[in-house]
């Protein structure tokens, strides 16, 4: 089953038209049956409140696992250079990411972690910059790609602190990128498609936020921890050729 979390609003949605459902079809099945009304359905559905959330999350689960199907290969490809891990690996999990996102930096131990814990582990870091002042670390960071540096960026830039024109330079001099050429690269045709590619695959997922998570056919937000990952990544299975 597809992992996703919701809204509260919209899981409050989800629910509401379950429960409609749940009283039209099982209420017309059991008249049917066996002459019972709405309110022999009502009584069924308190005995057993368990239904619904369960019923929720099939249904956000299908829909999560046919939106990553209409999507495709698209959102496990790389940009060149933006992975951590083994860019061979047979074990793939995708990142969204923002570098001044505090759930992104917080998640950022466990990311490492995998990959030291998973020699045939490979991220797919998808730079999506949703939060005010991230889109030069995000550009950078792409740029930094191109050089092979992405995981020695990623890594100072969320050390350094909220993404600034100052913080940024401070990471790409720390990390020794040929600052002529990264400036260059930032604002490239390139890196633009490829932010832009990211935000159109984030929204077509249903991801309202960072971080954000796919492996398989698995969908997770926010902060889940390295447990959250580890299993979701264990029931997805390998996925690439390496």
């Amino acid at each position: 089953m597809t992992e996703t979390r919701s809204s509260p609003g919209a899981y409050y949605a989800i629910m509401t038209a379950l429960t409609a459902l749940v009283f039209g079809f099982l209420g017309a099945a059991l008249w049917s049956v066996s002459g019972l009304a709405d309110t022999r359905t009502r009584a069924f559905l308190m005995d057993n409140p368990e239904m619904l959330p369960e019923m929720a999350e099939e249904l956000r689960a299908r829909e999560t696992a046919k939106r990553l199907a209409d999507a495709g290969d698209a959102v496990f490809e790389a940009f060149p250079g933006a992975v951590l891990g083994n860019p061979q690996g047979s074990r793939v999990l995708v990142e969204f990411t923002d570098y001044n996102c505090p759930y992104c930096e917080a998640s950022l131990k466990d990311v490492v972690r995998l990959v030291a814990d998973n020699p045939d582990l490979k991220v797919v870091v998808r730079e999506w910059p949703i939060f005010e002042g991230s889109a030069l670390a995000s550009r950078m960071a792409l740029a930094a790609a191109r050089q092979g540096k992405y995981r020695a960026f990623h890594e100072r830039m969320f050390a350094l602190g909220p993404a600034t024109p100052e913080t940024v330079l401070q990471a790409a001099e720390q990390v020794g990128l040929d600052l002529e050429r990264a400036k260059a690269d930032a604002v490239s045709e390139a890196v633009t498609a490829e932010l832009a590619r990211n935000q159109a695959l984030a929204r077509q997922i249903g991801f309202t936020g960072t971080p954000a998570w796919v492996t398989g056919d698995r969908a997770l937000d926010g902060a889940v921890g390295y447990e959250g990952l580890t299993e979701a990544l264990e029931k997805a299975g390998p996925q690439a050729e390496s």
